[in-house]
């Protein structure tokens, strides 16, 4: 009976590292050559409709002497004012608290040149989603005159289901595109166009600015007056044609 020869614990262990190496596998990729010049294309589109829904972002700042004092003080607000907005209609999904800060405050006292310690700040803001526009003014007053808001920031609008606008304007983009680089073909003497890539860029934009929080504590009794107008949903295109004889 033969033995077989006893190899050396290195090259044992190197034979094994080298047979359970993965296979590195590296993406194909795929280039489109074109045999004829080529145009290149950046057009947009946008469709105008009308908003249904509206954003805006709320909060409470309060001030005391120390930190602890100053952060409860803010939460038992800040319950009033989320709880006001429960009792407005707004579901407690469309409500989301978007940041609480705490910061030490300071006066500069002229006659030292120095600055002097007041006490501690605290800022929670909340941002709300109001689905009904029709309410979205009442709801911004008695935010202020009943919930203890001191701060407003909004409203944005915007449509909730804008599949079919982003459609419209996708269509509109790539018949764009087509005519402009059929222009450039028959200009060129070439007689058409085929379409080499394609990318595309969504953007959805808000007319609307702030509220100005001064006009609403000044017309406490009365809703803030509110117009939604029109919002657009654009779509860019990045798109390539090659012309072809």
């Amino acid at each position: 009976m033969h033995k077989m020869p006893r190899l050396p614990a290195s090259l044992v262990a190197s034979a094994a590292l080298a047979f359970w190496t993965p296979v590195t596998l590296q993406a194909a990729e795929v280039q489109i050559s074109a045999q004829h010049p080529v145009v290149d294309l950046r057009v947009t589109e946008t469709v105008e409709s009308v908003p249904d829904t509206a954003s805006f972002s709320t909060g409470v700042e309060t001030t005391a002497a120390t930190a602890t004092q100053a952060l409860r003080q803010n939460s038992r607000q800040v319950r009033v004012l989320i709880d006001k907005l429960k009792s407005l209609g707004i579901a407690q999904k469309d409500i989301q608290t978007t940041g609480i800060s705490l910061n030490a405050n300071y006066d500069y006292d002229r006659s030292t040149r120095e600055n002097r310690f007041t006490g501690y700040r605290v800022s929670n803001q909340v941002s709300a989603k109001v689905r009904n526009l029709d309410d979205l003014g009442r709801i911004l007053d008695a935010l202020v005159s009943e919930g203890g808001a001191t701060s407003l920031n909004g409203p944005y609008f915007s449509v909730r289901d804008d599949s079919e606008l982003k459609e419209q304007a996708r269509n509109r983009a790539l018949q764009s595109a087509r005519e402009q680089a059929e222009s450039y073909a028959a200009i060129s003497g070439f007689s058409g166009v085929k379409l080499l890539s394609i990318s595309e860029t969504l953007r959805n934009s808000s007319p609307a600015g702030p509220v100005p929080m001064r006009a609403m504590v000044a017309e406490a009794d009365a809703s803030v007056p509110i117009s939604a107008g029109q919002v657009g949903t654009s779509v860019t295109l990045q798109i390539s044609f090659e012309m072809i004889p």
